[in-house]
């Protein structure tokens, strides 16, 4: 007898092919029978008559590092389907780190992660141990996060690396590689990544492209300088051999709109080339990250707390204001958006959440100063532990990038306060904004660039696709009225149609709700498959 069956549902593999009616039979967690199983019996059975069966989804950015091990918060992934995050994200992640660098990084994470109390791991393997053992409702995998790597050999130090100190992280991302890690992440408008050189970039890259791992990366500039961003990304897999995965690919900036279509013609290129590229991207006009990226380079030297002590230094507000107004060389958001368009998402303590959900324009009203005082004052108050929502384009780039063929679906998702609505909304707003009202992208277009072109990219050995054999990560929803619901107003709001979630074979959401269930896995890289399926 068969642990579940799915019956009379119409079956999306993952590959892109159309939809085919199957049964599902599934066994000790794997998918171990397709066909008419009428002559079987399972101690389950679901009848899928008019929904969707597909692969469980992959969300390839994530920022759930820390509260997928808090079940009551992180479910809101697995209710809108998604049964696997690549953690690690843009090279600030939590491990690896020393006694030293542990504090550092606690206090520059607290606003994107979250806080959940004492780490109680340095390395990378102790950190995905600690995973294994937490309850975990859906499947995580890791990347090495540059930064923490960077800052194991030269702290926050705001210079070049020499070639000693690029061999000695080249060793480290090689270590993580080993210890379980799928590949390397960066993000280069972030401290301290973003002293990073080209050639430091490439010699860090050969350390994951020796174990076969991709290179993650929110690029250096996504507004003015994109297309000389994207030029450097090439040549680092170029000069490292890495396999290439850019992060939340966007044009920010409404007069940076012509560059977008110039950036997805060089990707093309690339591949022609012969350079395994891709890129991921949210279905919103708007980004969110923590409130400190906007402040230029300079300001990062030495880490959050000389920031912060630099920020009471009323001649430094002087020049960040001067370089909010006039520096083009930077990744610079108050140029690119203007204040209006940047709204606070969270902050850390009651005296400021009155902030939550107004932008800085009236956030400056409400003080009676300038918007970047109320940064600067903001940022004081919080510990820097504050989040941001920025709109930054129109919805014809979202569109124009969606159906291609090299785009994978990634939400971005941030936890706390009033977050951007992508938390909670991205996979049920391409099934029903993108592909049932726009008819951007056919469903079975939408599911493989949510199941099996992620699984691709992390090289997943038994995940990603419906397929005998394989895990039963599996979602079952309705295509006629399956939506987000969650808006920048209300994000909060769950999505629906969205009616059963399996990760590893078992219940996840049931009806809609989830179970508490908690059957997901930490995928290790030695347990990875080069093999594509």
């Amino acid at each position: 007898m068969l642990d579940m069956i799915i019956r009379n549902g119409q079956v999306y593999d993952g590959t892109g092919n159309p939809w085919t009616y199957l049964d599902v039979g599934i066994k000790n967690g794997r998918i171990v029978k397709l066909g008419k199983l009428h002559e079987q019996e399972a101690k389950v059975e679901i009848d899928a008559k008019g929904l969707a069966v597909s692969p469980g989804f992959i969300d390839t950015h994530v920022h759930s590092d820390l509260l997928c091990t808090k079940p009551d918060i992180h479910k809101i992934k697995v209710l809108q389907g998604v049964t696997m995050e690549l953690l690690g994200q843009d090279g600030i992640s939590v491990a690896p780190v020393t006694d030293q660098t542990k504090p550092l990084w606690q206090k520059q994470l607290r606003g994107l992660n979250g806080d959940i109390g004492e780490w109680p791991w340095h390395s990378i393997e102790e950190y995905l141990d600690f995973l294994s053992e937490s309850a975990l409702a859906g499947n995580v995998t890791y990347l090495v996060p540059h930064g923490a790597v960077r800052t194991l050999v030269m702290g926050f130090e705001g210079r070049r690396a020499t070639n000693e100190e690029m061999q000695k992280m080249r060793e480290l991302v090689e270590e993580g590689m080993r210890q379980g890690a799928v590949g390397l992440s960066s993000g280069l408008i972030y401290p301290p990544n973003l002293y990073s050189c080209k050639e430091e970039l490439i010699e860090i890259c050969k350390g994951a492209a020796k174990y076969d791992g991709c290179f993650v990366v929110h690029m250096r500039n996504e507004s003015n300088h994109i297309l000389e961003a994207i030029d450097e990304m090439l040549d680092v897999a170029r000069g490292s051999g890495v396999r290439l995965h850019i992060s939340h690919f966007k044009v920010i900036g409404r007069r940076n709109r012509a560059s977008f279509q110039k950036a997805l013609e060089k990707m093309d290129q690339a591949r022609a080339e012969g350079i395994e590229v891709t890129f991921d991207q949210y279905p919103y006009t708007a980004g969110s990250t923590v409130l400190h990226a906007l402040l230029p380079p300079w300001m990062h030297d030495g880490g959050t707390e000389e920031l912060l002590a630099k920020l009471k230094d009323e001649d430094i507000r002087s020049k960040i204001k001067a370089d909010f107004d006039h520096n083009h060389d930077f990744e610079n958001w108050v140029e690119s958006c203007g204040w209006g368009n940047i709204v606070i998402a969270s902050v850390t303590t009651e005296k400021n959440r009155a902030a939550e959900g107004k932008n800085l324009l009236q956030i400056a009203a409400m003080r009676e100063t300038s918007p970047a005082d109320a940064v600067f004052d903001l940022l004081l108050e919080e510990n820097a532990g504050v989040t941001m929502v920025i709109s930054w384009g129109e919805e014809a780039d979202i569109t124009n990038a969606l159906g291609h063929p090299l785009q994978i679906v990634g939400s971005d998702g941030i936890f706390g306060g009033k977050p951007h609505p992508r938390l909670y909304g991205t996979f049920p707003r391409i099934l029903g904004r993108f592909v049932r009202e726009q008819q951007i992208l056919t469903m079975s277009e939408a599911i493989r660039h949510m199941t099996g072109a992620p699984a691709q990219l992390l090289r997943l050995k038994d995940r990603g696709y419906i397929a005998e054999g394989y895990w039963a990560d599996i979602v079952i929803f309705d295509p006629n009225t399956v939506a987000d619901q969650a808006t920048y107003e209300e994000p909060l709001l769950e999505p629906i149609g969205i009616h059963y979630v399996l990760v590893n074979g078992e219940m996840a959401v049931n009806n809609s709700i989830f179970t508490g269930k908690t059957a997901g896995k930490v995928i290790r890289r030695e347990e990875i498959s080069l093999k594509i399926t």
